[in-house]
């Protein structure tokens, strides 16, 4: 039988939501501010129709390759762009004397090195050469300002590139954290899906082979002084077996659903069968937010009271956000590690509740307790005197 991941199928949605909420703050991040900054170059540095073309040219293959690449699709883009920034540059410096035609290459290369699988190094070197070399051919034409041509055509836009590539790597690697993270949430889900399988379950299986040994046993005891008793116990455990089988179907496919009124019918029927007296105080009526979980509680409770104590006396103490079990005969020494209630307690946590555990004087205390409405912590339901 296998656990209905519900979130394991739910997590490529996820992932979606997830990078479409990405992608729509890169685009806004981005683009408008890279859009605004070119077209701010373009107004200033281009002379005429023919240079403002040609730098409008750089600022889109610029914003292209940013928007693919906040869709996760550059690799169709980013060569074409590459050409067509490499090409503005030189026309650029050699034709245009435009101080800012390297911004769409300064955007396209660091881009396009990133997307490389190796030699990325080597490749930044190689277009910060690229950069530096074509800025440097100002100086063939006389020495007049070497200065500006250094600084102008040189090293600002060499440094630009530089930088941009370095903000690339670590931007790379910053949602490569984001979605690794992702992944390791998407497989704890998986993993607590099935913790909460398996406890559930337990639950299942658990309380039932326990009743059906303790009705066995009693019909065995009976076999020879009460026929007609022997064959009540007998239809109970045929009906109970038919009912696991129904739970269990249903525990597979996500559809089940504890009540707490039924568990604490079953649990006073199974203590009074087991020759233990059983007491219910209803302080109040159980809030249907809490309902299943209270019956989970008490589920387990019961079955570990049947299997681990030699109880005499059960108290069953129901409020509108908790419960609380008592019942004696419990072994002396440390608590007992009890891995029902060790789930139970994590998964009463996760809902804002709290589930405690005590023995002491052969008293065994259980109680689960939830925060009631505008109450910011839950409330102890059983009082000290009373355990």
């Amino acid at each position: 039988m296998r656990p209905p991941l519900r979130t394991a199928q739910a997590s490529p949605e996820h992932a979606r939501t997830t990078q479409g909420r990405l992608r729509n703050v890169n685009l806004t991040m981005f683009i408008p501010p890279l859009a605004v900054v070119g077209a701010v170059l373009v107004v200033i540095d281009a002379r005429s129709w023919g240079e403002a073309v040609v730098l409008t040219l750089g600022v889109v293959a610029g914003l292209v390759v940013v928007e693919r690449w906040t869709a996760g699709g550059t690799s169709r883009v980013v060569l074409p762009c590459l050409a067509v920034a490499a090409a503005v540059w030189v026309l650029g410096v050699l034709v245009t004397d435009s101080r800012t035609a390297c911004y769409g290459i300064t955007i396209v290369g660091p881009y396009f090195i990133s997307q490389l699988p190796r030699h990325r190094g080597a490749a930044t070197l190689a277009l910060a050469a690229f950069i530096a070399g074509v800025g440097a051919t100002r100086l063939l034409e006389g020495p007049d300002d070497v200065s500006r041509v250094l600084i102008l055509f040189v090293l600002l836009p060499t440094g630009i590139t530089v930088a941009a590539t370095g903000l690339m790597f670590v931007n790379q690697r910053f949602y490569r954290v984001v979605e690794q993270s992702r992944e390791r949430d998407a497989e704890l889900a998986v993993i607590r899906e099935r913790v909460r399988f398996a406890s559930d379950l337990h639950d299942i299986q658990g309380h039932t082979l326990h009743v059906v040994k303790l009705k066995i046993t009693l019909a065995e005891k009976l076999l020879h002084s009460d026929i007609a008793r022997v064959q009540e116990e007998l239809r109970e455990v045929h009906a109970l077996v038919s009912d696991t089988l129904t739970q269990t179907k249903e525990l597979a496919y996500a559809q089940r659903r504890l009540n707490l009124s039924v568990e604490l019918e079953n649990a006073k029927n199974l203590f009074e069968a087991a020759g233990i007296r059983v007491r219910v105080n209803r302080e109040a009526d159980v809030d249907e937010r809490v309902n299943g979980l209270l019956g989970q509680v008490l589920r387990e409770t019961t079955t570990n009271i049947l299997r681990h104590a030699d109880a005499t006396r059960v108290r069953i103490t129901l409020s509108a956000s908790g419960i609380t079990i008592v019942n004696d005969g419990a072994p002396e020494g440390p608590l007992p590690k009890l891995g029902g209630l060790a789930t139970l307690k994590e998964r009463v946590g996760d809902d804002g509740g709290e589930l405690t555990v005590e023995q002491k004087d052969g008293r065994f205390v259980t109680a689960a307790a939830f925060p009631r409405p505008g109450s910011a912590t839950p409330p102890f339901l059983a009082r000290e005197d009373e355990r």
